[in-house]
């Protein structure tokens, strides 16, 4: 844990010097940068209690269905490399250029390819018969998705870390340096785009954009949330989810880097050093906001927003009104994931590569497993009878539980 915590210290210094040539650059790491900062963070494990205690009980058993290992995973870029089921499959994707498609069934790989010299940023994305992939080097990658022949690579402004997203013959790419672009998914030829202003630090991570009927919903590093014309790339509507303050570029850091939750009229956002703010996805009119602050992610699910506060806390919110139901602190020096709602549960992992299984009602722990001793980065994924894990280091597991 020391040595990670020394390695976050180290990129959060590298980013201060890099601000003074007037570069901008991202960092991130699920803990509290002011604790990083003010060096409150002892690097010492919680008192072992309940279920952090070596010789814990579960309450219910979790089923491995299967396990493998895919690529070298993510580890040392801090990358959010979260799997996506399209159809019967899972694709998978590595740092090193692998791109992996799985039988969710049985575990077995379908095909995979390997793009070498390349680094994948991005988790897979899907829409128009396509898995996308997003690289460091500014490029969207279009393959087959039943095959993963390649249909076209696009060349965007910079790097791409949120998944790219397609529909209605449109993909929709968020790049590092506040754009979105608008692709034609025959060709991956430019429609349009549409650009914000980046301040001059900001966590390292930018949330996939959301694609719901004809609008195109997204957050940036400003604090701004907006809805777009998936067509043309005209907002609809824009509105503040925080307002940058303080006297420092640290203190006045409110990216939204959490992948927005769109649930019939209303759209669930976070921000960093803002809220949790339920959205009117008519106008943009915010009906309720909490000040939590987040950037791990958010779920839903049983009328209620999970969230995983920048401190590591664990909230229950109702979906209605915002109010508080539930909350949990048991993980807060564990570097939680965001927060996945599965099966009545909350699924929660941390940075020794445990799983941790939550009642959705109460948030009482009900068990917990590990599937690697590797950190895990990226929430995992509710894929309908199964949660897939995916740790830092590569392995994806499918569990089960009743």
């Amino acid at each position: 844990m020391i040595s990670n915590l020394t390695r976050c210290c180290c990129v959060f210094l590298v980013s201060l010097s890099l601000i003074s040539c007037g570069t901008v650059t991202k960092f991130k790491e699920s803990a509290s940068l002011k604790a990083f900062v003010s060096g409150k963070v002892s690097g010492k494990a919680p008192a072992d209690t309940g279920i952090l205690s070596a010789s814990y009980s579960p309450k219910t058993t979790i089923e491995t269905i299967w396990s493998k290992k895919i690529g070298k995973g993510s580890d040392n870029l801090y990358l959010n490399l979260k799997p996506i089921i399209i159809g019967a499959y899972l694709y998978v994707t590595s740092k090193d250029g692998q791109l992996a498609a799985i039988d969710t069934s049985n575990g077995s790989t379908i095909w995979e390819i390997h793009d070498k010299n390349i680094i994948y940023t991005s988790a897979p994305g899907s829409g128009d018969g396509m898995v996308l992939i997003g690289t460091g080097d500014g490029r969207v990658i279009a393959r087959n998705a039943k095959t993963g022949k390649i249909r076209w690579v696009a060349r965007v402004s910079s790097e791409v870390l949120g998944a790219p997203q397609a529909f209605n013959n449109i993909t929709v790419v968020r790049t590092g340096d506040g754009k979105l672009y608008g692709l034609r998914s025959e060709t991956g030829e430019e429609l349009w785009n549409y650009d914000r202003t980046v301040p001059s630090l900001t966590l390292r991570g930018n949330a996939a954009p959301v694609i719901s009927g004809d609008n195109v919903y997204a957050g940036f590093d400003s604090g701004r949330f907006v809805a777009l014309n998936l067509k043309t790339g005209q907002a609809k509507w824009d509105s503040p989810l925080a307002i940058a303050s303080g006297r420092s570029d640290l203190e006045r850091m409110v990216d939204v880097d959490s992948e927005p939750i769109v649930l019939r009229d209303t759209v669930f956002a976070a921000s960093f050093n803002g809220g949790i703010s339920a959205i009117s996805s008519l106008d943009g009119t915010i009906k309720w906001t909490r000040e939590i602050s987040s950037f791990a992610g958010i779920s839903v699910g049983g009328n209620l927003v999970y969230v995983t506060a920048a401190d590591g806390a664990i909230w229950a919110l109702n979906t209605a009104t915002g109010a508080s139901v539930w909350k949990k602190e048991t993980l807060k020096e564990r570097y939680p994931t965001g927060p996945t709602y599965y099966n009545g549960k909350v699924i929660i992992s941390d940075y020794e590569g445990y799983t941790y299984w939550m009642d959705a009602k109460n948030g009482d722990f009900i068990s917990k497993q590990r599937f690697d001793k590797s950190r895990v980065l990226s929430k995992a994924l509710n894929a309908s009878d199964m949660a897939i894990i995916f740790s830092s280091e590569g392995r994806v597991t499918a569990t089960r539980a009743p």
